[in-house]
C-alpha cells in the first residue's frame, strides 16, 4: 500500500506520521490517476514535503469517519469529486441515478447531496476551529450566488453555505502550493486573502478597493435582470491577464473573488504529470469490482488544458479557463511509455486529448498580452480573423506515439472541434485523423441544426458541420474504410422553440440519423446557458430567450429527435399539431409520423391547407450519417468496427 497515500490510521502510522499536515476529504472513490483532480492535488502536496491522508467517501451520518486521522496540523481540504455531486446523483429530469461511475462497483449512494457543504459541516461539528479549504468543480462553479436547478431557486455562494475558510476555484496547483507554504510558515488561514484563484468571506468594511461589484444575493434572488447582469460581470473577469477582483454581498458578509490564477507554464504542467501516480484504483475497492470511472481514462493521455471554444452550456470557461496550455511532446511520450509497461495494456492508447482534443495552441497571439476578448468567441458564429489554426505539432506528436514499441493504435475519443479543424488549410491532420485515429466512430458536437439555437449555445452554424461531414466521408471513402461520425445532439436548450426542435427532427430525417439516445439540456451551476434557463434573458444582449421548462415541453422536444420510435408517436403527434405542422403527419413521403386512425382524413386535409397557406418546406440537402448516443462509453467502442444496427445507414 506504500504506493498510495494513507487511507487508514494504521497506514498513517506505518509511514511514521503522528499527525498529518493535511486531511483530504473527497466525494469520489480514491483513484490515483491524473484524470482525477484529487489525485493531482494530493500528489502535489506530497511532492512539496507535506504529509497528507485521504478520507474517501466518508459516512456523513456521524463525525466518526471525519475524525479518522484526528485534526490535521494545517487544514482539511474538501472536494465533492470530479463532477458536481447533484449532477452525479440526478438526471436532467431530476430522477435519481441508479449508478455512480466514481464510486466502488458503480453503486450510487456513497456520497451525500451537496457533498462539499455536508462534509464541511461535519468537520465543523467535530473540530469547530479547524482550518477548511474547499475546491474542485462543485466548489468552483458554485462560488457566487447561483441558480440551483434541483432547488429551482438561487442559492448562496457555497463558501457561505459550507462555512469553509477559503475556496480555491479553477485548476488549483498554484493555489494549493501557495496555501501549503503559507500555512506551513505559520500563517492563519483567516489571514490568507490575497492568493489568486481563491475566494474568501470578509466584513463589508474590509472589502478590497477597486473590485467589480456584482448585484448582491438578495438582488439576484428577486430580480432576474440583476442575475443576468451578475453572470456577465463574473464571466468578463475570468481572464488571468485583465481579470479584476469581483465582490458580491451576502447579507452582512462580502464574498471576494480574487483574480484568476495564472495558467501553468508548460514546464509546470509537465512537472504535474511526472508526479508518481500509480494510475490505479485503490485496492480496497477490489472486493466491489473496482471503480468504473477508471475504465475511460486508464490508458488515455491529457495533453492540454483550457478551451477557447467557450460553449455557453459548458463549465470549462468558468473552471479551467479559455486559455489553452499544453504539455511538451517529451512529457506526453514519457507518459505513453509508462502506459505501455502497465500489465493490462493491450496496445491501444484510448485517447490523446483534453477538453478539446485538437487544441494545442492559444487561439491567437493577442491574448498572450491582452487576454481573451470579452463577450466574444474565437470560433462562433464564425471564426475570428485573428484565429491561428495549426495541427502540425499535434500531428507530429501523434505520429511519434504511433511509432512507440507495444503501441498498436492511438485513438482520439475526447472530441475534436470540427470548425477549428476546417480552418487549417493543410489537410494532413484531417486525413491522418480519419486514417489512423478513429476507432470506427468519431465524436463531434454539432448539438443542433437551428442557427437560432446554435447562437444561444455559442456554437458554429450548421453549415460548418455540413462541410465537415461531407469532407469526412469523402476522405473515409478514399481510404476504403467504413467509419462514422458520432454527432452529439441536445434538446430543449434555451432558444429552442417547438419549431426549432422540428427543424432538428427534419435534419435528422433527411440525413438518415437515428440517435439511440438524446441529451436534454442540463442546467448545471454557473454556466451562461443556465443563466438563460433561469432568467429567460441572454446575459450578453439582455434580450428575451424562449426556454422550454415544463416536463411536457421537454418531452416533446426529446421525442422529436427520436420521432421514429413507436413509443414516441403520441408525443410527436402532439408536438406537430401544436406547431401547426400537419404537413408532417401522415404516411406520405417526408412525414414524420402517421396520423391518428380516427382523424387521418381530417389531418390530411388540414395538412394540405396548412402547407399551402404557410408555404413551408421540409426539404434539406441529403447526406447520410450515423449517430450513436452521447452516453455511450468509450470502453464500448472497440478498435474494430462495431456491428451494424438496423437504424443506421451506411454513408454513400
Amino acid at each position: 500500500m506504500d504506493s498510495f497515500l494513507p487511507v487508514t490510521y494504521e497506514e498513517m502510522k506505518n509511514r511514521g506520521i503522528d499527525k498529518p499536515d493535511f486531511v483530504y476529504v473527497i466525494g469520489d472513490a480514491y483513484v490515483d490517476h491524473p484524470s482525477f483532480g484529487a489525485a493531482i492535488v494530493s500528489r502535489l502536496i506530497e511532492s512539496l514535503g507535506y504529509s497528507i491522508c485521504i478520507i474517501s467517501q466518508p459516512d456523513w451520518h456521524s463525525t466518526k469517519d471525519f475524525m479518522r486521522f484526528g485534526k490535521p496540523k494545517l487544514a482539511f481540504l474538501v472536494t465533492g469529486g470530479n463532477i458536481d455531486s447533484m449532477v452525479a446523483h440526478y438526471t436532467a429530469a431530476k430522477r435519481k441515478r441508479s449508478n455512480d461511475m466514481y464510486s466502488p462497483g458503480g453503486k450510487a449512494g456513497k456520497r451525500p447531496d451537496r457533498a462539499v457543504i455536508t462534509y464541511c459541516r461535519k468537520i465543523r461539528e467535530a473540530y469547530p476551529d479547524a482550518a477548511i479549504a474547499i475546491g474542485g468543480l462543485e466548489a468552483s462553479l458554485r462560488r457566487f450566488a447561483h441558480y440551483d436547478y434541483w432547488d429551482d431557486d438561487v442559492r448562496q455562494s457555497i463558501l457561505v453555505d459550507s462555512e469553509a475558510d477559503l475556496l480555491m476555484y479553477g485548476m488549483g496547483e498554484h493555489q494549493i502550493t501557495e496555501l501549503c507554504q503559507r500555512l506551513g510558515s505559520g500563517e492563519s488561514i483567516s489571514d490568507i486573502c490575497d492568493i489568486r484563484g481563491t475566494c474568501y468571506i470578509c466584513k463589508p468594511s474590509d472589502t478590497p478597493y477597486g473590485a467589480v461589484q456584482c448585484p448582491d444575493y438578495v438582488q439576484v434572488c428577486s430580480d432576474k435582470k440583476a442575475y443576468a447582469k451578475a453572470t456577465r460581470q463574473q464571466y468578463d473577469q475570468q481572464d488571468e491577464v485583465y481579470g479584476k477582483t469581483v465582490i458580491q454581498r451576502h447579507g452582512d458578509k462580502m464574498l471576494v473573488q480574487n483574480p484568476p490564477a495564472y495558467s501553468l507554464s508548460q514546464e509546470e504542467l509537465d512537472a504535474v504529470y511526472r508526479l508518481p501516480f500509480t494510475r490505479k484504483v485503490h485496492p480496497m475497492y477490489d472486493k466491489d469490482g473496482g471503480v468504473p470511472g477508471i475504465e475511460e481514462v486508464q490508458f488515455s493521455i491529457a495533453h492540454n488544458r483550457g478551451c477557447f471554444g467557450y460553449c455557453n452550456f459548458c463549465s470549462i470557461a468558468l473552471h479551467q479557463g479559455r486559455r489553452v496550455t499544453c504539455r511538451s511532446e517529451e512529457s506526453v511520450l514519457e507518459e505513453a511509455k509508462k502506459i505501455t509497461e502497465m500489465e493490462n495494456f493491450k496496445g491501444y492508447i484510448h485517447d490523446v486529448g483534453g477538453p478539446t482534443a485538437n487544441f494545442r495552441h492559444p487561439s491567437c497571439e493577442k491574448q498572450l498580452k491582452a487576454g481573451m476578448c470579452k463577450g466574444k468567441k474565437c470560433l462562433a458564429p464564425t471564426p475570428c480573423p485573428a484565429l491561428k489554426a495549426d495541427h502540425k505539432e499535434y500531428l507530429d506528436m501523434l505520429r511519434k506515439l504511433r511509432s512507440l514499441p507495444k503501441v498498436k493504435r492511438v485513438f482520439i475519443r475526447s472530441g475534436i472541434r470540427f470548425d477549428y479543424l476546417l480552418e487549417d488549410k493543410d489537410e494532413s491532420f484531417f486525413k491522418e485523423l480519419v486514417k489512423e485515429h478513429v476507432s470506427g466512430q468519431l465524436k463531434v458536437a454539432p448539438e443542433h441544426c437551428s442557427n437560432v439555437v446554435l447562437d444561444k449555445m455559442g456554437k458554429p452554424h450548421i453549415e460548418t458541420y455540413n462541410r465537415f461531414q461531407k469532407r469526412f466521408y469523402e476522405i473515409t471513402k478514399s481510404i476504403g474504410k467504413e467509419q462514422y461520425l458520432v454527432p452529439y445532439l441536445m434538446s430543449s436548450h434555451p432558444g429552442s422553440t417547438l419549431q426549432e426542435a422540428i427543424k432538428l427532427a427534419l435534419y435528422l430525417r433527411d440525413n438518415n440519423i437515428h440517435p439511440e439516445q438524446v441529451q436534454d439540456f442540463y442546467p448545471t451551476p454557473g454556466t451562461i446557458s443556465t443563466c438563460m434557463y433561469y432568467t429567460e434573458l441572454d446575459p450578453y444582449t439582455m434580450e428575451k430567450v424562449y426556454v422550454p421548462k415544463t416536463s411536457k415541453d421537454k418531452a416533446m422536444q426529446r421525442a422529436l429527435l427520436q420521432y421514429y420510435l413507436p413509443q414516441n408517436r403520441e408525443l410527436v403527434l402532439e408536438a406537430l399539431k401544436r406547431a401547426g405542422r400537419y404537413d408532417l403527419i401522415g404516411i406520405g413521403k417526408g412525414c414524420l409520423v402517421a396520423a391518428d386512425n380516427n382523424n387521418k382524413k381530417n389531418n390530411s386535409q388540414k395538412g394540405s391547407i396548412n402547407s399551402k397557406r404557410k408555404g413551408e418546406s421540409s426539404t434539406w440537402h441529403k447526406q447520410n450519417a450515423r449517430a450513436v448516443p452521447r452516453q455511450k462509453k468509450a470502453s464500448q467502442v472497440q478498435s474494430k468496427l462495431p456491428k451494424r444496427k438496423n437504424n443506421y445507414q451506411k454513408p454513400k
